[in-house]
């Protein structure tokens, strides 16, 4: 493996540009790794990664109140402890469980075939950009119950809101536009918190706006920040992962066979995915007392930024790490969509992510949907791969060409969806 300076900035464009390259070198001779511009450490061993997120004690999401509360417009789940997170925790998953997610998972599949249907006679699709982006939104939309009409505008404000939580670093003028985001998205939801509060329907706005805790309803200003936390949490992995499913399955053409032969291996295909390149690369905890990693004392106060890729990467917890396979005996496909997973791509612990389960039939549902459609698929001639962010990553294109097909090819029976059949 080529061996990088271990001492160069996670914040330089080198590192953004391929940070894959750097985990080694930082696991191995930097693991509590200083950034003096920010002021914060950076911990990539998976040892290291898994005892912050799950000591929840030691390390704490104070600063979620910098780092997402002003976007979020009050205050999200990960900043939640004790009966008011496991209330209000438990009514967001009870959305994504159950009858709920099976009536999901059945829109999810409705969705994904109105996008694809127009691209399947020109044998060309853009998965990033034509299908999973809008997919993401489309059905999170579906499960909060807003109108679909609006979705560009909804992720045009979603964006400016990921961008402040996502960002390192921030301009002021970029600032300025992720709260005007924010503003906006808040000024569009109320009416909607509002009206749902006098007409509730089957929908989770209307599960939050007619939930008590402590015996007493959320404002307005809990329901929006849980509505922007689920938006943020349903979409964010799953177009990511979607599309860097199908370019390791075409980089690994023999994985993509026995994908296409044994449709039961996809889980497998989404979990290996899932740890060899996360789509969150960065969870940022605060340090409530000096701790000692690798011999350097992180202070008390200091922010601490868990590396996920970095983790998912390191020798210690996965054998050949470095290498995408979807046989391998370490990644323990049945829990990697809990908070048992070996891998870290959604957390762990307390604050595991509260959308895993949706992510997992979103990206189940669209793969098991495509992969039959998309026949002989692969990168389009001339593409060149380019990955873009640091806190959260994924492909910022991902062109394909397949053997085009006739159109009306998504019209499947429930019963022939994988995990729809009663």
């Amino acid at each position: 493996m080529h061996m990088a300076n271990p001492y160069v900035s996670v914040l330089s464009e080198d590192f953004a540009a391929d940070p894959y390259r750097y985990f080694a070198p930082l696991r191995e001779r930097s693991p509590v790794h200083y950034e003096p511009a920010i002021d914060s450490y950076f911990l990539s061993r998976h040892e290291d990664v898994k005892r912050v997120l799950t000591d929840h004690a030691t390390f704490t999401t104070e600063t979620l109140q910098v780092r997402a509360e002003p976007v979020m417009r009050g205050p999200v789940l990960a900043q939640m402890t004790g009966a008011e997170h496991t209330a209000k925790r438990k009514i967001v998953v009870r959305s994504f469980t159950g009858q709920a997610l099976r009536d999901q998972t059945r829109a999810i599949h409705a969705n994904a075939a109105e996008l694809i249907g127009p691209f399947l006679p020109r044998g060309r699709v853009d998965l990033v950009n034509d299908f999973g982006r809008p997919l993401a939104v489309h059905v999170t939309l579906d499960v909060l119950g807003l109108d679909k009409k609006d979705w560009q505008q909804v992720a045009a404000w979603h964006s400016g809101v990921a961008e402040f939580i996502t960002s390192i670093v921030l301009t002021p003028e970029r600032r300025r536009h992720c709260l005007e985001c924010a503003e906006q998205l808040e000024a569009y939801l109320v009416p909607v918190i509002e009206h749902r509060r006098r007409h509730p329907g089957e929908d989770l706005i209307s599960r939050l706006c007619t939930a008590e805790f402590d015996g007493v309803a959320m404002s307005n200003r809990d329901v929006t920040a849980l509505i922007i936390n689920v938006l943020a949490a349903a979409t964010e992995p799953a177009d990511k992962t979607l599309a860097l499913l199908f370019k390791h399955l075409i980089d690994h053409p023999d994985q993509m066979a026995r994908v296409r032969q044994d449709p039961t291996l996809l889980p497998a295909a989404i979990a290996e995915t899932l740890r060899y390149t996360p789509p969150v690369q960065l969870i940022p905890r605060q340090a409530e007392q000096d701790t000692v990693f690798a011999g350097t004392t992180v202070p008390a106060g200091a922010t601490v930024f868990c590396m996920i890729g970095a983790a998912n990467r390191d020798p210690d917890a996965f054998t050949a790490p470095d290498t995408f396979d979807i046989h391998r005996p370490d990644l323990g496909t049945a829990r990697s969509f809990t908070a048992a997973a070996q891998h870290l791509s959604f957390g762990t612990g307390l604050h595991q992510c509260v959308g895993a389960a949706f992510a997992r039939a979103e990206i189940e549902t669209a793969a098991g949907m495509l992969l039959p459609l998309l026949d002989r698929v692969r990168h389009s001639p001339g593409f060149r791969y380019r990955e873009t962010g640091l806190y959260t990553r994924g492909p910022a294109a991902l062109p394909l060409d397949f053997t085009p097909v006739h159109e009306g090819a998504t019209g499947h029976r429930d019963d022939e969806i994988p995990g729809l059949a009663e």
